[in-house]
């Protein structure tokens, strides 16, 4: 099981590659930055089922853990005027974090699977990324809603 959701994460990352390097071709809006957290969100339901539920230290430490990951997502992730549109500016430095991150994220995953539950490890790794593309994201939004102010004379 752990293999298989190594690959996943894998697959998931190279995929947000591809979708990050099409993003930059085309205008930001406000969808775009607030939908993919809500969309995620779903799998919160989850910890509707036992094995997935963790406890409130492992959900502060997931999202402690997760808000620190986002910090170099944020650092990444800039935006620009090209006429009257925001646009994604291309960071290279993104996809090393991206990789960095997964990779890191598989190291403790296979670490922690010896000591932790594969389920309640599976929440919390979720916890963690939620944790971490929330903060990202809001934070992206703020940057977008300044120049889109910018942008109208306010």
């Amino acid at each position: 099981m752990m293999i298989v959701s190594s690959i996943f994460a894998i697959i998931m990352g190279i995929l947000v590659i591809f979708i990050r390097s099409k993003a930059s071709k085309k205008p930001v809006t406000a969808k775009k930055i607030i939908l993919p957290p809500i969309f995620m969100s779903s799998g919160a339901l989850m910890y509707l089922f036992p094995e997935f539920r963790i406890t409130p230290l492992e959900i502060a430490e997931a999202l402690f853990v997760g808000s620190i990951f986002s910090i170099f997502l944020m650092k990444t992730s800039n935006f620009e005027v090209r006429g009257q549109h925001i646009y994604l500016k291309r960071s290279k430095a993104f996809i090393f974090i991206l990789f960095g991150l997964l990779a890191l994220r598989i190291l403790l995953k296979s670490i922690l699977s010896f000591t932790i539950d594969y389920g309640e490890l599976t929440g919390m790794f979720w916890m963690l990324a939620f944790g971490m593309i929330v903060p990202w994201r809001i934070a992206m939004y703020i940057q977008f809603r300044k120049l889109k102010r910018e942008i109208e004379g306010f």
